[in-house]
């Protein structure tokens, strides 16, 4: 369970912007949960807030009753392995391969290397794509590189998936396949998924609840 209670986040660049002023909702476990709102809401300064790549400026995030603001930062590291993120612009890294990018959270985990082979090629497999474990990014359709950030997001076997814009770069049947894929994902692996978007047909087509901001 997700819990975050009276969110408020002010950021000063020489005047006060509240990005998020007291913002209140819960997540189930193995939910698909939608957060949906026009640019500049305030959707992807909720979702970085709760794996603390912002710290709130008020309010609480709680994770399993855990509240993520009274974590150090080994505490905080270890609870970012539960919580991973897919973004709009995929983040790969491009001078690497699909294999060893989904390889890459292992390797920082210090996995023996035969080890991370092994699961990042169950894990390619699993997004379909296991015959282009060897090809690099660049050779990748933008579909093709957003099912390797989501191997590499799954790789350290984590309890919930933020999605930040995961699909706004994407063509309407790209997205469908990508949302599919998530869908597949959330059911087999009972991992919860947070979707944060500004189209409507995403929150529609997979979530199962939404806010709206």
């Amino acid at each position: 369970m997700i819990e975050i209670k009276n969110l408020t986040k002010t950021f000063d660049t020489g005047q006060k912007v509240h990005a998020l002023e007291n913002v209140s909702l819960s997540i189930a476990d193995g939910d698909i949960f939608g957060i949906i709102g026009m640019s500049g809401a305030g959707k992807s300064t909720l979702i970085r807030c709760i794996n603390m790549l912002e710290k709130p400026t008020s309010g609480q995030i709680l994770i399993d009753g855990i509240d993520m603001a009274s974590l150090n930062e080994k505490e905080l590291r270890k609870m970012r392995r539960k919580i991973t993120m897919i973004f709009q612009n995929f983040n790969l890294l491009m001078q690497k391969s699909c294999l060893k990018n989904v390889m890459f959270p292992l390797e920082l985990e210090k996995t023996d290397s035969k080890e991370a082979k092994k699961k990042a090629l169950e894990l390619l497999d699993i997004v379909g794509l296991k015959d282009k474990a060897l090809s690099y990014p660049a050779n990748l359709s933008g579909g093709q590189k957003q099912r390797v950030a989501i191997a590499r997001a799954l790789a350290t076997n984590p309890e919930v998936l933020l999605c930040d814009e995961a699909t706004s770069a994407l063509d309407p049947s790209t997205t469908h396949s990508i949302l599919q894929l998530i869908s597949e994902i959330n059911k087999k692996l009972g991992i919860t998924c947070i979707v944060i978007t500004h189209q409507m047909n995403v929150i529609e087509e997979i979530c199962r609840n939404v806010a709206i901001l």
